[in-house]
């Protein structure tokens, strides 16, 4: 097999090497994750000349990327001084910083077009004189801690990063041992149940895992973590983990794999790779504070980092010698994605949508129904009962509000506990706008948590928000995000002034009262009746939130002195469904109805057995679409 895949590679090489103009001096050409990386010293030469590079790629059907020679680089202090020399000053650069790995010098400004220059001659110019590779990213309004820290860690594991994309490389473009066939899916979590999802798709030549994920409901480790015992996963042939997007039921258990030995990539979205280790490291904290042992540690969470290869939207990747995987956006949460897997050259396609809204939001657009093939749909089915219709966006934001005008009225607070990723961005702009047009009365508002993270994530990524807010911060230069009604709780000594103060409304994580700062605003609040808590995302069960939202009147707590004492639940308790991230049933339907091409079979998961069984009877009788709704651990051959 080694001598098949070198000798493939040679002839792909001198390929290359022919049809390149010598005067770019290619000094090699390596596989590097999922791109093909030709070395020059004089990269300006094929950058001028892409017309040349694109016509290869072409002919080969491998992406190609052009890297300058690390000998002919200038010294990074070097490299920046010339930049900010070449670039306007009118473009106010905020930041530089370098990713040796990829050979790029990554420019942060307020108006990145001023930094590419008209037809791209000031990246150009750049490239000329520094031999680095720009990459324009526009200033983010808020600073995110953990898109820099990662940076930083990149920078710093250079040499790591380097043998890790080569090492992926080389197994993504290993030759065939198999002709392609036998496609199967194993179920190794998320089936008749919300929470620890993950799926196993197996063909004779590849293993590609979709999601990891943890259930925060259970506390038992047969239910709590996928089943990563299944005779069928083998963590030695796993060639991909592909995340659907960054809550913790799809991406908590990921760095596990890698305590394991995993050595693979794990492919997702930018804003997901950012949210991912942001929530990873914030449940290791939790499962810390708690006493809790947790299944890996931040040197695992690190690793995953550096194994974490970034894929915009829409753009087809190999991810193995018979699969190929695309991108699409899904409406859940920022970077969300539904998921594309081409098996063979056309002979079965995959759509896996993780969690879905097909719906437009304040803060995303809807979910993409089109796809070049689709033979299997794997959905999710959170709320797939008859009786799982939520009100429209306007009824639920009208809701909240008369909600908050009442609680308001009486001179008491509320608390909305928040998932940091999604329903907090979604809230704060909801609320933002209604304050601004005089509906919902003025007070104060409170954040606590990641929230302001998260937040500042988002703003880093304005292109994968909806169309409105996306143009509100790239044309018009407002961040919603940073309202004045807006304060951020930065200590916890702040806490209990909030909560003897005047009437408010206080944002906290977690959404489902299982951790963070949500739990301590609601141990206080409770007793008092003039208070609402207000739920606006899904609460799994087991979880504390479902308790308080079936209608619990106690709660055993610990005290502020460590004692045991039960908390009188006294309070207000709503739940707006309409604020959900996940597709109703009229939404799931409607989504299946609209995917082109209509797909022969549908896998439904990630839903109450009820719920499962619900919806896939009524695709089955009204769509006529072959529905399956597997068990833990069962294998469905696909082909």
């Amino acid at each position: 097999m080694a001598a098949n895949f070198e000798r493939g590679k040679i002839e792909i090489s001198q390929y290359i090497l022919e049809h390149v103009p010598k005067q770019a001096e290619v000094t090699r050409i390596e596989y590097e994750g999922p791109t093909l990386a030709v070395y020059t010293k004089k990269p300006e030469v094929l950058v001028e000349q892409s017309n040349v590079i694109a016509d290869i790629v072409n002919v080969i059907r491998k992406r190609i990327v052009i890297r300058s020679d690390p000998s002919v680089r200038l010294p990074e202090k070097d490299a920046e001084r010339i930049t900010r020399e070449i670039v306007s000053p009118e473009a106010e650069v905020t930041n530089i910083s370098f990713d040796p790995s990829l050979g790029e010098i990554i420019i942060e400004a307020k108006k990145p077009g001023l930094a590419i220059g008209r037809n791209g001659t000031v990246l150009q110019e750049i490239i000329r004189q520094t031999k680095w590779r720009p990459h324009v990213l526009r200033s983010p309004p808020i600073k995110s801690k953990i898109v820099t820290n990662m940076r930083h860690y990149l920078h710093s594991e250079t040499k790591e990063r380097e043998r890790i994309l080569r090492t992926i490389g080389e197994r993504i473009f290993r030759p065939k041992t198999f002709e392609v066939g036998d496609v199967r899916i194993t179920v190794l979590g998320g089936v008749q149940e919300v929470g620890r999802s993950a799926f196993l798709i197996q063909t004779r030549e590849s293993n590609a895992l979709l999601d990891c994920g943890i259930n925060p409901g259970s506390s038992k480790p047969f239910k709590a973590f996928p089943r990563l015992d299944a005779p069928e996963f083998e963590l030695d042939s796993l060639d991909a983990v592909i995340i659907s997007h960054a809550h913790l039921d799809h991406c908590g258990l990921v760095p596990f794999l890698y305590k394991y030995g995993y050595d693979g990539p794990v492919y997702c979205s930018a804003p997901t790779s950012n949210l991912m280790t942001l929530l990873q490291l914030d449940y290791l904290d939790v499962a810390s504070k708690q006493g809790v042992m947790a299944p890996y540690d931040q040197r695992d969470v690190r690793e995953c980092v550096l194994h974490t290869i970034p894929l915009r939207h829409g753009v087809v990747t190999d991810i193995a010698p018979d699969m190929r995987l695309t991108l699409h956006n899904a409406g859940h949460i920022l970077g969300s994605s539904v998921i594309h897997l081409h098996v063979g050259e056309g002979l079965h396609n995959i759509v896996y949508t993780g969690d879905h809204k097909y719906a437009r939001t304040m803060l995303l657009e809807a979910a993409e129904t089109e796809f070049p093939r689709v033979e299997t749909m794997i959905t999710e089915s959170t709320y797939g009962a008859p009786n799982d219709i939520m009100p429209s966006r306007l009824e639920a934001e009208e809701r909240l509000t008369a909600v908050v005008n009442k609680t308001l009225e009486r001179k008491g607070k509320v608390l909305i506990p928040v998932p940091a990723v999604g329903r907090a961005q979604e809230i704060m702009l909801v609320v933002d706008g209604y304050m601004r047009r005089g509906l919902m009365k003025e007070a104060p508002v409170f954040i606590e948590g990641m929230i302001s993270e998260a937040t500042a994530i988002h703003t880093a990524y304005p292109e994968y928000l909806g169309r409105e807010v996306r143009s509100s911060i790239l044309r018009n230069g407002v961040n919603p995000f940073q309202s004045d009604y807006f304060t951020i709780v930065e200590h916890p000594s702040v806490r209990q002034e909030i909560v003897e103060g005047e009437p408010c409304i206080i944002m906290a994580t977690s959404g489902m009262l299982e951790g963070g700062p949500g739990i301590e605003y609601f141990k206080s609040l409770a007793p008092d009746e003039r208070n609402t808590i207000v739920f606006v995302s899904y609460q799994i069960e087991g979880t504390l939130g479902r308790r308080v939202q079936k209608g619990i009147t106690g709660v055993p707590m610990i005290n502020s002195e460590g004692k045991m004492q039960v908390v009188k639940v006294e309070l207000h308790v709503e739940s707006i469904a309409g604020f959900s991230g996940h597709s109703d049933r009229r939404q799931i339907i409607n989504y299946i109805t609209h995917v082109t091409p209509r797909p022969e079979r549908v896998i439904v998961c990630h839903g109450e057995k009820a719920k499962c069984f619900s919806i896939a009877n009524f695709i089955q009788r009204r769509l006529r679409i072959q529905t399956v709704v597997p068990a833990v651990m069962e294998t469905i051959r696909l082909l």
